[in-house]
């Protein structure tokens, strides 16, 4: 499984340890998660998002931040990320515990993310920046090719016109839970319009909150 994932990466591993980790649920750990990907995740999530910012100002040089914001949600979304992973064959190179692979956690989008997110972070932290950027412009080039000349509407914003083009009931966000540690929360939030929910989980609220209404979205379209 190490080559394959180094090979998925195009980076061998001076600490094995990390790579090893980037490809451990939680489940497969035990209480509390130690030893889990959820650390590289929180900081493969800050890379990723610090890598595609630097290349939508390469890539849109006149644009201003109003509209490099969309861009940057939609490229680094849950589902981008779960898209990506499932292509690159991350599921299979998981380890989780035996229960949770039979319920088919392996293939769930937000462990894909956090998994593609946890392995960006275990190759910065054993490579540093410029294998962690050559990895991220491989496998997100065909999305910044397809980036189109105006900027992506974020989900919020589309849900919010979305319900006020049918009545004047704007869209209702609703905090379920909050857990991990104070290092790396996740937070699920429930969205609700004209009697309709989704959920979304993420490491911070706004994220969150961006996934739920990404998910109604999708069920009301």
């Amino acid at each position: 499984m190490s080559e394959a994932a180094e090979a998925l990466l195009g980076h061998r591993f001076a600490r094995p340890d990390l790579l090893a980790q980037a490809l451990t649920h939680r489940s497969a750990v035990g209480q509390g998660g130690l030893g889990s990907n959820e650390r590289l995740e929180f900081i493969g999530d800050r890379v990723l998002g610090l890598l595609i910012a630097e290349w939508l100002i390469e890539r849109f040089p006149h644009e201003r931040e109003g509209g490099l914001g969309p861009r940057l949600a939609h490229l680094v979304s849950r589902q981008s990320l779960a898209e990506i992973a499932e292509h690159g064959g991350i599921a299979g190179l998981l380890s989780v515990s035996p229960g949770e692979s039979r319920r088919g956690v392996r293939n769930r989008a937000t462990v894909l993310a956090d998994a593609l997110e946890a392995l960006i972070g275990a190759l910065y932290l054993d490579g540093g920046l410029e294998p962690a950027r050559l990895f991220i412009r491989r496998i997100f080039a065909p999305r910044i090719d397809g980036q189109p000349s105006a900027p992506p509407k974020d989900p919020k914003t589309a849900l919010q016109e979305y319900a006020l083009a049918r009545g004047p009931v704007l869209p209702a966000y609703e905090l379920v839970e909050r857990t991990g540690p104070s290092h790396a929360p996740r937070f699920r939030i429930r969205v609700t319009v004209a009697g309709r929910t989704a959920e979304g989980l993420a490491g911070t609220k706004r994220e969150a909150e961006q996934n739920a209404a990404r998910d109604l979205l999708e069920q009301l379209q």
